[in-house]
C-alpha cells in the first residue's frame, strides 16, 4: 500500500515555518528606561513624581507627527519609552509635567493608539500635557529634548 500525504500537509514547508515563527515570537514587553508608575483614584488627589534624563536622537515625530488635538509632536528621545504609566481606572483629567530647567518635549502613547504631545508650558520651556478623558490602561511616555542628543536630568510629575 502506498503512503498518501494528508491534504493539509504542505510540501514546501512555508506554512510550518510561518507558524513556528509566530509561536516563537515573544509578546512585546512593556519596558521603559526609568520604570513604571501606577495610579488609581482615591480620596486624596493623585500625584506621583519620578526622575530620569533626556537624551537620544530618535525623532518623536516618527511615532506621530500630530496628536489627537492636532498639536505637533516634536523633539528627540530614546526609541524606548522613558516611563510606563498604568492607570488602574479612568481619570477625568490628568496633568503630566516635566521639570528640567531646559527645553523638553513630551509624547504619551496610550490605549487604542491615542497620542498626546506637549511642548513649552507658558513662558517655561519644559513640556507639559494637561488633558481630559484618560482611559484605564497602559501609557508609554517619552520625555524628549528639543535638540537631538541633549542630556538633561528631569523630574516627571503626574497629577490629578
Amino acid at each position: 500500500m502506498k503512503y498518501r500525504r494528508p491534504r493539509w500537509q504542505f510540501t514546501n514547508g512555508w506554512l510550518t515555518a510561518l507558524l513556528a515563527a509566530i509561536i516563537a515570537t515573544p509578546a512585546i514587553a512593556q519596558t521603559s528606561n526609568f520604570g513604571t508608575i501606577s495610579l488609581s483614584t482615591g480620596t486624596q488627589p493623585v500625584k506621583a513624581a519620578v526622575e530620569g534624563y533626556t537624551g537620544g536622537s530618535y525623532p518623536l515625530s516618527a511615532i506621530s507627527n500630530r496628536d489627537q488635538d492636532k498639536k505637533a509632536c516634536i523633539g528627540f528621545a530614546d526609541p524606548n519609552p522613558d516611563h510606563i504609566l498604568i492607570l488602574e481606572q479612568d481619570f477625568a483629567s490628568l496633568k503630566i509635567l516635566v521639570n528640567s530647567g531646559g527645553d523638553t518635549t513630551l509624547l504619551v502613547k496610550g490605549p487604542e493608539e491615542t497620542i498626546r504631545c506637549g511642548d513649552d508650558t507658558g513662558k517655561n520651556k519644559d513640556a507639559s500635557i494637561d488633558g481630559s478623558q484618560w482611559k484605564r490602561g497602559t501609557y508609554q511616555i517619552w520625555v524628549g529634548s528639543f535638540d537631538s542628543g541633549v542630556k538633561r536630568n528631569y523630574t516627571l510629575t503626574v497629577q490629578q
